[in-house]
């Protein structure tokens, strides 16, 4: 089992908490779902959020799924001039016998943009 990372990030229409939880909490089931994942396979997850985000922890949602028994952390993204708005981004670690070029990097609505590259 080879050690993973992947790659999401979600914009939200306002800073609220509850819109915040509902939308981080979709972008941690689509990468799951979409890498084959559960629960057990993660390792740990970094979630980071722009400076004008400021209404709840994105890692919250991760709680509100269950996920409980897993390292999170929240950190704000650089205060950069023209940067998308209202922005949580994810870097999850995982365990996943997938090959690095098939792991299914996330970026809902909007936030596909950030990454035309990779955004699946």
């Amino acid at each position: 089992m080879a050690v993973r990372a992947v790659r999401g990030a979600v914009q939200l229409e306002r800073d609220e908490a509850e819109h915040m939880g509902r939308q981080v909490a979709a972008l941690l089931t689509a990468v799951l779902e979409r890498n084959g994942l559960t629960g057990d396979d993660l390792i740990s997850i970094w979630f980071t959020a722009t400076p004008d985000l400021h209404s709840d922890f994105p890692a919250a949602a991760a709680r509100g799924l269950g996920i409980t028994d897993v390292p999170l952390i929240c950190a704000q993204e650089l205060d950069v001039e023209g940067a998308m708005p209202r922005v949580v981004r994810i870097l999850a670690h995982i365990e996943s016998d997938r090959p690095r070029a098939e792991i299914c990097h996330v970026y809902l609505g909007a936030a596909a943009a950030l990454r035309k590259d990779i955004a699946q």
